[in-house]
């Protein structure tokens, strides 16, 4: 699929998910078939005034590339500007989120709440194409409750702002992360418009990817929690079913791990990404605790060596 003069190599795209697609996990799903990643949510505000941890969220190699840098934020005039500081950074596309329904996010007229205000989230939009050479992309839900599906109207509203393609996730601000998503919402959107669209929602495996594209006519599909401790979802085939099976694919992760992140201050966050990847495992229990007891990135690697002796 294209975004703008962008060529993906696959439709399958990583979502971005905060405290987990840092720079690591996204080379390896890279690695493993998807054909963009996108960083983690990133505060508009916090690009602007210049902090540290936002701007090292902005980190990406060359071997990324395609990658996308997602901005959130409800003041057009600072959206603007991080448009622009993103924009001399190696990115290849910018995303806005205004899907988030995180409370905090949305009690400040960000992410999904911008679903209620379309005329804010026009002025965002166009706010940010104005500020960059790069395609714009926007990324939000069915709508914000069960009785106000209003994702095809804002599909057309970004598409006309001038936005190059937009990510459904087939879920209101209601549903949050629990219940079913309706993936006929997406076929709706993709009537509406005649941009690319991309669903999101309830992709487990790549056959569910296959299915979501054939059933709602998208142009790819956009995996997130679904790809956590299981980066085969971005290849033909089934998750490997036994810990041999999967134990190169964790060192993989954890070598990127070792050289792109801070290990001492993300510990936590690698650690979780390793346990993540025993699940449904025999014993896995017993490893998680391994794994936790780690004190270190070396001791983390060195158990993992063991498991593969």
């Amino acid at each position: 699929m294209n975004i703008g003069p962008i060529t993906l190599k696959s439709p399958f795209i990583l979502a971005p998910l905060a405290g987990y697609t840092d720079l690591a996990f996204r080379l390896l799903c890279r690695e493993m078939g998807a054909g963009m990643t996108v960083s983690e949510m990133i505060s508009s505000n916090g690009l602007v005034h210049g902090q540290q941890k936002t701007l090292a969220m902005l980190k990406t190699v060359p071997e990324e590339s395609p990658f996308c840098i997602q901005l959130f934020g409800n003041d057009p005039e600072i959206m603007g500007k991080a448009a622009a500081i993103a924009s001399n950074h190696p990115a290849q596309i910018l995303d806005i989120n205004m899907g988030c329904p995180v409370r905090k996010v949305v009690k400040k007229g960000s992410g999904a709440a911008l679903m209620k205000d379309f005329e804010r989230a026009e002025q965002l939009i166009q706010a940010v194409i104005s500020n960059t050479n790069l395609p714009v992309t926007v990324k939000f839900r069915s709508g914000w409750t069960d009785d106000a599906i209003t994702a095809p109207q804002f599909a057309a509203m970004a598409e006309n702002a001038g936005a190059a393609a937009v990510t459904v996730h087939a879920r209101t601000w209601k549903q949050q992360f629990g219940g079913r998503a309706d993936w006929q919402v997406i076929t709706r959107v993709c009537q509406a418009v005649s941009i690319p669209v991309i669903g999101n929602g309830d992709i487990l495996c790549y056959q569910d990817g296959l299915d979501m594209i054939a059933e709602t006519g998208c142009h790819g599909v956009m995996i997130g929690r679904g790809a956590l401790g299981n980066p085969w979802v971005f290849r033909q085939g089934k998750t490997p079913e036994t810990l041999p099976a999967r134990l190169p694919v964790i060192q993989r992760h954890m070598q990127h791990a070792a050289t792109h992140l801070d290990t001492t201050r993300l510990l936590f966050r690698i650690k979780n990404h390793a346990c993540r990847y025993l699940s449904g495992l025999p014993g896995a229990v017993k490893i998680r605790q391994q794994i936790t007891d780690c004190p270190d990135m070396d001791g983390l690697q060195t158990a993992l060596a063991q498991l593969a002796s």
